[in-house]
């Protein structure tokens, strides 16, 4: 069983290579908006958490995930679910 914060610290690790411009990374920080990532690199990323944890995150999701918080509370459901 993997908990939020566990699932939280794991996926700030995988978007650090990821953070080009260098921005502080929280709950609130967003993918487009702070880190300016395009969908190919969210992609990347949504491959690599999928990996993480062998989940599938429903490309409908994707669009209402727009913070780290976000994707946290998604992926630990997920997880969850799966658990």
């Amino acid at each position: 069983m993997t908990d939020r914060a566990t699932v939280y610290a794991r996926i700030i690790e995988l978007i650090e290579p990821l953070n080009l411009k260098k921005v502080a990374l929280t709950e609130a920080t967003t993918f487009a908006g702070d880190m300016e990532m395009d969908s190919l690199t969210v992609m990347d990323l949504v491959a690599s958490m999928e990996d993480e944890w062998d989940i599938m995150i429903p490309l409908n999701m994707l669009p209402d995930l727009e913070t780290i918080g976000q994707v946290a509370d998604a992926v630990a459901g997920l997880v969850a679910k799966k658990g």
